[in-house]
């Protein structure tokens, strides 16, 4: 095998299969390599950054993704959906097309670069977004390729993979084997597990919060487990939404610190163990710093370590002391009967304009099991947030980064991931203007999504956090939403804009039995905001002025 075909072989076997990504002629070796190969195949994107937000959406259901772009333009394009990925845990392998070693070496001043001669400078931007990086050679490929493959999966975040033009398609020389990742040391693992039965045999009452890292590790059936063995009840956080099944009986609700559910916010808080696993404590998941988790009682499993309280046991796998608490915790009955909300029934029919109250228990209503539902960063994600989700469907959300406009592209690279699922959008205006051509993807892929546009004429979101909300820089350009996918190659799905109650309702039923992909522009009041969205402002404005 050549450089670039001995790094796709191996990629191969830790499940990657689709590349997304844009064409150039310094990674053309890179580009004909994915094509040629009969296993793999290459997903083209209207542009690099649309192409990572692709990959995002994909590792979300696939466990991993990749990008491939050309050198300087291509990949600093990408750069703002990698570094996603980074923030959010998710093992993204970014191939890059370079010029060949002779013009590096010659520091000639080539198309693409910044006409200085300097040709590791974009290599140097991705650092600080990627947990490793090589430039690949045929001396060191085997080594390399092992290596990188190893930091993605143990870190779950992407890595940099520089492909010269000229080595790309010169034969390997050398061999390795791979490596292991992932063993958790026997004495520290003893005594983490000893450590929490009896810190749970103690208290009186305690829960689970699982966090996104189950989910990205795909512990999802260990955790459950240790849930059905040990008969804790679990909250879970809006980064964490839905990574364990919100039908089960053992579910209480969503944890926001005090912004919503104050009864389970008092539960959770007043426990004396809590079993956070695989939770991050950001801005958007505490409710604004709102949550007040006692660390005396904090029992917090992360992916590689243990802590309870001030104890640190290192070298813990996630996956292994969840298998072990499952086998070592007696079931009990906590005595717990917290009915997780919902967003109740629907108001308004007929004419009547579709308020935010109007809206969401509708959408919540139109979710079926096994659903995908990627929902925009921004007052959409908010509003669905406290929707109480089927079996087996998952809830998709850029928490931490936050990067508007990243839903499209995501659900576009979630639909290529699971073809069989149906794949749900929920989208703002404001972010659709960003990534929308992203759409043409879906047809072009035969593939069916249903998507909604809530059009509410600009940047909601930044509406509620500015200290005007009707200034200039929130207002968008008015688009005819309903008329993209006829624009953009999806001509026969199923398209409607509705402002009132009876449309929304009169087109929720033909998506739900459309045999084609669906599109919808829902049009409400400029401020119609869930109350998750309005409670987050007031908490903000707290925050930002402290």
């Amino acid at each position: 095998m050549n450089v670039i075909q001995h790094v796709l072989s191996r990629l191969k076997v830790v499940g990657v299969t689709d590349f997304f990504g844009v064409p150039g002629d310094f990674a053309f070796p890179v580009n004909d390599a994915i094509c040629t190969d009969r296993d793999l195949r290459w997903i083209g994107c209207c542009n690099e950054l649309n192409a990572a937000y692709a990959a995002d959406g994909y590792a979300r259901i696939r466990g991993v993704g990749a990008i491939c772009t050309t050198y300087g333009v291509g990949e600093l394009s990408a750069l703002a959906g990698i570094a996603g990925s980074c923030a959010e845990h998710l093992p993204i392998f970014h191939l890059v097309g370079a010029p060949s070693m002779s013009v590096q070496a010659a520091h000639a001043l080539m198309h693409h670069t910044l006409g200085n001669g300097e040709y590791d400078l974009f290599h140097r931007m991705s650092q600080p977004v990627v947990c490793a990086s090589a430039i690949m050679t045929p001396q060191n490929v085997a080594h390399e390729t092992e290596r990188l493959i190893a930091e993605a999966l143990y870190h779950r975040r992407p890595v940099y993979m520089a492909f010269p033009a000229d080595l790309a398609t010169q034969p390997v020389l050398g061999c390795a084997h791979p490596v292991s990742i992932g063993y958790s040391d026997p004495n520290s693992l003893a005594a983490a597990t000893e450590a929490i039965v009896s810190a749970l045999a103690k208290a009186d009452s305690a829960c689970i919060l699982p966090g996104i890292l189950v989910a990205r590790v795909g512990l999802q059936p260990e955790l459950l487990a240790l849930v059905n063995t040990s008969g804790l009840p679990f909250a879970t956080m809006f980064m964490a939404k839905s990574v364990l099944d919100e039908q089960h009986p053992s579910y209480i609700g969503m944890y926001d610190g005090k912004l919503m559910n104050r009864g389970l916010q008092q539960f959770v808080e007043g426990c004396d163990s809590v079993l956070a696993v695989g939770t991050l404590l950001t801005d958007f998941n505490t409710g604004a710093f709102t949550a007040q988790l006692d660390p005396r009682k904090l029992i917090n499993i992360s992916h590689h370590r243990v802590q309870i309280g001030s104890k640190v046991y290192p070298n813990v796998e996630m996956r292994d002391i969840l298998m072990k608490l499952a086998e070592s915790c007696p079931r009990r009955d906590w005595g717990v009967s917290i009915p997780p909300s919902s967003l109740g029934s629907p108001v308004g029919s007929g004419s009547d304009p579709i308020t935010a109250d109007a809206l969401y228990p509708r959408w919540e209503n139109f979710l079926e099991e096994g659903d995908i539902v990627v929902a925009e960063t921004g007052t959409v994600s908010m509003g669905l947030g406290f929707a109480r989700m089927p079996s087996r469907a998952s809830f998709h959300n850029q928490t931490l980064w936050g990067s508007i406009g990243w839903a499209t592209p995501a659900a576009f690279g979630a639909a290529l991931a699971a073809p069989e699922r149906r794949v749900v959008l929920m989208t703002g205006d404001g972010a659709h203007q960003f990534t929308a051509q992203e759409i043409s993807q879906f047809a072009r892929r035969n593939l069916r999504p249903i998507i909604f546009v809530l059009n509410n004429s600009g940047y909601l979101i930044e509406r509620l956090l500015c200290k005007d909300p009707a200034i200039t820089y929130n207002d968008i350009v008015p688009w005819r939403y309903a008329e993209l996918p006829n624009v953009l190659g999806c001509s026969d799905w199923f398209t409607a804009r509705v402002d009132t109650c009876g449309e929304l309702d009169e087109a929720l039923s033909r998506a739900s039995t459309a045999k084609t992909g669906a599109y919808i522009e829902v049009v409400t009041d400029r401020y119609a905001a869930s109350p998750l969205a309005l409670k987050l402002h007031d908490s903000l404005q707290t925050l930002y002025k402290s």
